[in-house]
């Protein structure tokens, strides 16, 4: 369900620019997502604030840090304020959590059935985590899971995110 007002428990999507944003979109090329228009998730927080993955971990910043951006504003259908609020409250616990550009590349193995030990272990870890693995552990943690279709633990990117809550 898209939103043009965000709530807490919301899910931001929007696009970076420069060779950051260049990297993701290969990433998410690379994992069947083609050249995807939205290279960034984080969830909304109380306060007008967001929670975000960052190289150099996982940060808590003002909603507004993307005044002025193109931000779509995804839930899933349904979502309660009960559930709202244990999505916020789940998410602190990920402050601070280092960002990991190898998980698009491990996304990427499982999606072309390399044989690598340790890959499911890899991609489900909440040691490191892409912006869109973030937010999916945390409504995973707050009782809310978004994918029904049987992928592994973090097997999710931002167009991921898109295509199952916006189209």
């Amino acid at each position: 369900m898209k939103h043009t007002h965000p709530l807490p428990g919301d899910i931001g999507l929007t696009q970076i620019s420069g060779i950051t944003g260049r990297l993701i979109r290969l990433g998410q090329w690379i994992n069947g997502d083609g050249f995807a228009d939205y290279q960034h998730a984080f969830l909304v927080l109380p306060d007008e604030r967001l929670l975000e993955a960052q190289p150099g971990g996982a940060r808590i910043k003002p909603l507004s840090a993307y005044d002025g951006s193109s931000v779509l504003y995804v839930c899933p259908e349904g979502l309660t304020e009960q559930q709202r609020t244990a999505l916020c409250a789940a998410a602190t616990v990920y402050v601070g959590v280092p960002y990991s550009f190898l998980d698009y590349l491990a996304i990427a193995a499982h999606r072309f059935h390399l044989p690598l030990p340790g890959l499911r272990r890899y991609v489900a870890s909440t040691r490191h985590m892409i912006c869109s693995q973030l937010v999916d552990q945390v409504y995973q943690d707050a009782g809310v899971h978004l994918f029904a279709d049987g992928r592994w633990s973090g097997y999710v990117t931002p167009m991921a995110l898109y295509n199952l809550l916006a189209r």
